[in-house]
């Protein structure tokens, strides 16, 4: 472990124009639990008529936006959680100029909590809500505080968090700007996702430069395709490996 890890902080040093690809995983030393692991939100026996994974859904918000509310304000919200070790270490990058930008599929604003400026968001956002009428901003406050539907009030319309939901497709701005950086990248690292998420995924097919890096606990569809596959925390290694360079 410890020669994988000063092989990464060799690749680190090398490169100039390093992109981060994250997933669940770099959150979940913030006390925010991944998907689809054992004890992921997905196995989560909620005692309700419906599963963790249809509550996530755009036919259920339309459909049950109460029973969604009270889904999304217990498990997707988080306002206590603080950027780990993963976060800070990607923002140390970025200030010595190496690291370019970060595709997230996370929706926690933790990157950018951690100062990292260039952060392409797939999922959204659970810090940003809009009025599905007027289209006015409210934050994550607004609605963890708003008793069963939080509605405008402005226009008293429902509002919608600015996350992507099942059944709905990624903003093509996001995607345009990550595929963009991904594909002048000279070094990838793909940390904390298990890639089985699409089209979020495949985005990584556009890299095309020297050093694939894979850090993850379990294996990944990428596994055989990297220079550096690391099976462990990604807030343990990448931490690690910026403090040896």
């Amino acid at each position: 472990m410890e020669s994988s890890i000063s092989a990464l902080a060799d690749v680190l040093r090398e490169s100039e124009n390093i992109v981060f690809f994250g997933g669940a995983g770099v959150s979940t030393a913030s006390g925010i639990p991944d998907f689809r692991s054992s004890d992921g939100l997905y196995s989560k026996n909620i005692g309700r008529h419906f599963t963790p994974e249809e509550a996530v859904s755009h036919s259920f918000f339309v459909n049950y936006p109460e029973d969604f509310y009270e889904f999304y304000k217990e498990n997707l919200i988080y306002p206590d959680a603080k950027p780990n070790n993963c976060h800070i270490a990607l923002y140390e990058l970025e200030k010595m100029g190496k690291l370019k930008a970060i595709v997230t599929q996370n929706i926690d604003g933790l990157h950018q909590a951690a100062g990292s400026s260039n952060v392409f968001e797939l999922h959204g956002s659970v810090l940003r809500n809009y009025c599905m009428k007027c289209h006015a901003f409210y934050d994550e406050k607004y609605i963890i505080e708003s008793e069963g539907i939080p509605v405008c009030k402005k226009c008293n319309g429902v509002i919608k968090p600015d996350v992507v939901l099942y059944e709905e497709g990624l903003d093509d701005s996001v995607i345009s700007g990550a595929v963009s950086a991904i594909s002048s990248a000279d070094t990838l690292i793909i940390g904390g996702t298990s890639l089985v998420v699409y089209p979020a995924a495949g985005l990584i097919h556009y890299f095309r430069g020297r050093h694939l890096v894979l850090i993850n606990k379990s294996r990944t569809s990428a596994d055989n395709n990297a220079d550096i596959v690391i099976h462990d925390s990604i807030d343990k290694v990448l931490y690690e490996a910026v403090h040896m360079m």
